[in-house]
């Protein structure tokens, strides 16, 4: 893959690649506390925004970018 370059410049803001740990958390934190409503027999279940704010993760969103080496175009 030495020689593959990104076919659309789409790129995250920040440094960080990925929010997959964040995601990870976020969603494991939801299933525990659903799990633990559904013990006590509890009728309001949260939503994943209400548990976990995307606000504070590491990646602040993406966006085109036209003014890329050909070091940050390639993958």
């Amino acid at each position: 893959m030495s020689r593959s370059k990104r076919k659309t410049p789409i790129l995250s803001h920040c440094k960080v690649i990925s929010e997959k740990a964040e995601k990870q958390k976020a969603n494991r934190k939801l299933r525990r506390i659903i799990k633990e409503k559904l013990a006590l027999a509890d009728e309001d279940l949260p939503q994943k925004k209400e548990i976990s704010d995307s606000w504070n993760w590491g990646k602040d969103g993406k966006s085109y970018r036209t003014d890329l080496s050909k070091q940050e175009k390639s993958k």
